[in-house]
């Protein structure tokens, strides 16, 4: 559930682009102009996350029009926090890969509404070291409303719920955070066992995790033609699906780590997930008095990465694949992802919903105000 304070725009942009979805019968060939500007607009964003050659992001709007100025202002506000959290990791981005799938075109003489998914890549190596290059994925939902100026088209508005809007000036260093390759070597085994070789354990983490590689949604590297299981309902719409990923990844019994529903956490076919099973704050309050999880630690990022008498490496160590981070906002549980493995240099990743992310490093997106719950599922 990123962002509340959003939830009621998604549940309204949602609506609007269903309509849109009913005004505009599925077209028998897609515009080709369009289609091609599309990739061509999408294309030129993810680049300017890596080079921010503004010539290159400002043909695509127009700077009379608010609206237009606004949604341009949005993409360089977010290559500015990617590159100012890039920094402060000692990480460098080499390279962003966008592909864009199309759902609906409605033209309209000079106006085009247009409803795409983007899969977005980010390649990136550690700037002090001969590591090779790395990447994650992460996949976003897009309302657009297009014009013809000049002859050339132009974004006139857009909507989406992006995961990497955040203020640059707001990200916490990390400073005192150990890293070790060694935690990439032991996430690199999870995976190997077979199928039924976990059967005497309650929690099958490697079960969780491809779960979680395989249902990731629209992000890069997501398994399952970038589909949700069609076995749940899907709640991003409905305030965020991430809590509900997150249950499915832990508590599915065929492909998940298979913890028995008990209590009120529970899904229904057809229905849907109880409020324990949906919602980020009763999720948490279940896990912990349930006895599936216990708390890591509670804190903000220099207080979980950084070593005490307790946790020698600091606490954000003592994660494992299959593990949950919940991430609080002014005191409530926000957001919900399942840690999936350690980059090269030990870094944590995860994959989650509302946006889809596939082996995101786990703190991208968030700032110095987020206090993160980090939550050991008991096996």
């Amino acid at each position: 559930m990123r962002k509340k304070m959003y939830s009621i725009i998604l549940v309204i942009c949602i609506f609007c682009m269903s309509m849109l979805t009913q005004a505009a019968a599925a077209p028998k060939e897609v515009d080709k102009e369009l289609a091609a500007y599309i990739q061509q607009l999408f294309s030129d964003r993810a680049q300017f996350l890596i080079h921010r050659d503004k010539d290159s992001l400002d043909r695509h709007y127009v700077s009379s029009i608010a609206t237009s100025r606004n949604a341009m202002r949005h993409e360089t506000d977010r290559a500015e926090y990617v590159q100012a959290w890039a920094e402060r990791r000692g990480i460098q981005f080499v390279d962003a890969i966008s592909h864009v799938r199309i759902i609906r075109i409605n033209k309209q003489k000079d106006k085009a509404y247009i409803s795409t998914v983007e899969s977005l890549k980010l390649d990136y190596t550690y700037i002090h070291s001969m590591m090779p290059v790395q990447s994650f994925g992460i996949g976003t939902r897009h309302a657009l409303t297009l014009t013809k100026t000049d002859g050339k088209w132009h974004v006139l508005r857009e909507w989406y719920l992006d995961p990497l809007e955040e203020n640059p000036k707001l990200i916490p260093d990390s400073d005192g955070m150990i890293l070790s390759s060694d935690r990439h070597i032991e996430s690199s085994e999870l995976g190997k066992e077979s199928a039924g070789s976990n059967t005497t354990r309650k929690y099958n983490r490697d079960k969780a995790v491809a779960y979680a590689n395989k249902y990731a949604g629209a992000a890069w590297g997501a398994g399952n033609k970038h589909r949700y299981h069609p076995n749940y309902r899907d709640y991003t719409g409905l305030g965020g699906d991430c809590t509900n990923f997150a249950s499915q990844c832990i508590g599915d019994r065929e492909e998940g780590g298979g913890l028995r529903m008990r209590g009120g956490w529970r899904h229904f076919q057809y229905v849907g997930g109880s409020r324990t099973w949906v919602q980020t704050d009763a999720f948490k309050d279940f896990l912990l008095s349930s006895g599936y999880g216990s708390l890591i630690a509670r804190g903000s990022f220099q207080e979980i990465v950084t070593a005490n008498e307790r946790h020698p490496s600091g606490a954000i160590a003592k994660l494992r694949p299959g593990d949950l981070i919940a991430y609080m906002l002014r005191g409530d549980v926000d957001h919900f992802s399942i840690v999936v493995g350690f980059d090269m240099n030990g870094y944590p990743l995860v994959n989650s919903h509302t946006a889809d992310r596939y082996r995101v490093p786990f703190d991208l997106g968030w700032d110095k105000h987020t206090t993160y719950l980090l939550i050991q599922i008991r096996d």
